[in-house]
């Protein structure tokens, strides 16, 4: 159960904001219902998410691949939940998604993954990067990709924080 009761999504300051979540997202997930207790955090959420995931370069699978680790290691099972779907429709197998806690061992994983995902973790788990894990992802993303790559870490562990944080769980009541 949440920390906080979620919003109202009836309430005449959320409506149209609320309309537009469903809009771009289907329908109004636990993380937005939560959001919409301040809209214009919500709407700012909901822009800059919406250019992580729809607006970057960056490759689909990879990317979920990230978030489903970066939750992983947050303990964000709502975030999980949300994305392990989201991966497999990107083309991610659902072997790369059980061998994901131990991708260091496992040959299911390309080496642009690899090194994505050593960032990740070093992003996720020191927040300082080291040098050698720097330079690995440095020869294999360009300028561009580099920053779209750091935005999604370290957005998506904005989202593990902000979850974990109000309790927020894909089986809550609303």
């Amino acid at each position: 159960m949440a920390r906080i009761p979620y919003s109202d999504p009836e309430a005449p300051e959320a409506r149209a904001l609320v309309d537009r979540i469903v809009a771009e997202r289907g329908s109004l997930l636990h993380l937005y219902q939560m959001l919409i207790h301040s809209p214009p955090v919500a709407e700012g959420w909901l822009a800059f998410l919406t250019a992580i995931r729809q607006k970057s370069r960056l490759d689909g699978r990879l990317r979920e691949l990230l978030i489903v680790r970066i939750a992983q290691i947050n303990n964000a099972p709502y975030e999980a939940d949300q994305h392990i779907p989201i991966a497999l429709a990107e083309g991610a197998s659902q072997a790369q998604i059980d061998a994901l806690t131990n991708w260091q061992d496992s040959p299911l994983f390309t080496a642009e993954q690899r090194v994505a995902l050593a960032y990740a973790e070093a992003m996720t788990r020191q927040v300082q990067v080291p040098a050698e894990v720097f330079a690995s992802v440095r020869t294999v993303f360009d300028d561009r990709a580099l920053v779209e790559l750091t935005a999604t870490i370290g957005a998506y562990n904005m989202v593990s924080r902000f979850l974990e944080a109000l309790e927020v769980h894909s089986q809550d009541p609303r």
